[in-house]
């Protein structure tokens, strides 16, 4: 497989190892897969399938089991824990009213988010093109991926993190593994500003999704979650929109998949936004005919983006399949989260997105009874605690909300005794 770099404004090419991630005129790069006489994807399904029974690195991970699709390195030039190897749930299809329901979760990555999928060819880019650092901004999980596979591949990394706008869940990481962090004085799209800066004027390796190289390795979950589905195409995949990385990747996945005659149908995209950091969702509405940054502010810091990078390659993906952006309110995330919590899966608020936005959009009659849905879940529960222990506490003023909060009781075995009788529904 050839690979290039081509603009998706106005078509020109740079070779794939070009330290670039904006075209000339100003235009998003996308990595675009050349296929040449010799690949063969006819029985590529069944390659995929018998490198789960390796036991080498690169065939455990979700990601580079998926090497043909990704990138060629050889196995000693990539940095890997291994990643990708996350559940696919099946849930309670009264959960959303329709006939088959699941979750994705990228949480159960090794550094908590789907984020390690992206870095692991990031990382070992970065190192094949003989980069001393890395740089990135971050509302927290891309940090904390940066720092693990940074350290893991013995780079430098310095991560820029809004003042104030950080869940410590996901700081802490940053911190223990090593990486430097800069809290700017402003909010992610200032850092955002500023890494782009400080990666044109020195020799550092961005690893934002602005980087092309990056959102190939988020490919990744479109095609794990098909393979576990038994390449069974879902009706629709929804997904939370922040920097529109995944928004991006997935689209690109699936254009792919189907050029490439692995999959014949093409899921609907939905995209769910906060309704205070929903620039995407305001440029859909209005047909894409205008797009204006906002001023995000949300409960699900990992959303809170308000100028999205990867805008243009967005809309291509919602165009491709047809899809859908809708927005929801922090409530609505957070009695979203509340339901996935307690299934005994969890994840952070913004994952929690996907299940709030799946549920307007099935009351809008837009996904219909009989469909099958995916929701992406982007990240751990325990990278926001702060969020979870409020919403259990009740201090987030949420009417529906059902808190669990802790019950203060005496320190005898009367006591403790009548209360679990009660808890047992004993008198």
């Amino acid at each position: 497989m050839k690979r290039i770099l081509k603009c998706v404004r106005c078509g020109r090419e740079y070779p794939v190892d070009a330290p670039r991630y904006r075209c000339n005129c100003g235009g998003l790069l996308d990595v675009a897969l050349k296929k040449e006489n010799s690949d063969d994807f006819s029985s590529i399904k069944d390659v995929w399938r018998k490198r789960r029974c390796s036991n080498k690195a690169i065939d455990q991970s979700g990601v580079w089991r998926f090497r043909e699709l990704v990138y060629d390195f050889n196995e000693d030039e990539i940095v890997t824990f291994p990643e990708g190897k996350t559940n696919l749930y099946k849930i309670p299809s009264a959960l959303l009213d329709v006939d088959s329901a699941f979750v994705k979760h990228e949480g159960e990555n090794p550094t908590g988010s789907f984020k390690d999928r992206g870095m692991t060819i990031g990382i070992s880019f970065a190192k094949k093109l003989g980069y001393k650092m890395v740089i990135c901004a971050s509302t927290g999980n891309t940090s904390a991926s940066l720092a693990a596979y940074a350290a893991r591949a013995g780079l430098k990394a310095v991560v820029f993190i809004p003042d104030g706008k950080i869940a410590f869940g996901k700081l802490s990481q940053a911190l223990a593994y090593g990486a430097k962090t800069l809290q700017i004085q402003g909010d992610f799209d200032d850092a955002m500003k500023a890494v782009q800066e400080i990666a044109a004027k020195h020799r550092i390796y961005l690893l934002n999704s602005l980087n092309p190289i990056r959102l190939e390795g988020q490919k990744t979950i479109m095609i794990h979650t098909l393979e576990q589905l038994g390449w069974n195409v879902p009706d629709w995949f929804v997904l939370p929109g922040g920097n529109l990385g995944n928004t991006t990747a997935f689209g690109k996945a699936l254009m792919e998949l189907k050029e490439f005659g692995i999959i014949e149908k093409v899921p609907h995209l939905a995209v769910i936004q906060a309704e205070n950091a929903n620039p995407f969702y305001r440029a859909y509405k209005n047909g894409f005919k205008e797009f204006e940054p906002v001023k995000a502010e949300t409960i699900a810091t990992a959303i809170r983006i308000g100028n999205p990078v990867n805008y243009e390659k967005a809309k291509r993906s919602i165009e491709f399949t047809k899809g859908v952006v809708e927005q929801v309110s922090d409530a609505e995330i957070m009695l979203a989260k509340s339901e996935i919590d307690k299934l005994g899966i969890g994840c952070e608020p913004a994952s929690a997105a996907s299940l709030a936005g799946a549920k307007k959009l099935r009351e809008k009659g837009i996904i219909k009874k009989g469909d099958s849905v995916v929701m992406l879940l982007t990240g751990n529960l325990l990278k926001d605690p702060g969020a979870t222990t409020d919403f259990n506490l009740g201090k987030l003023n949420i009417p529906e909300a059902m808190p669990n909060a802790p019950e203060k009781i005496g320190n005898s075995p009367e006591e403790i005794e009548k209360r679990i009788k009660e808890i047992l529904g004993e008198r």
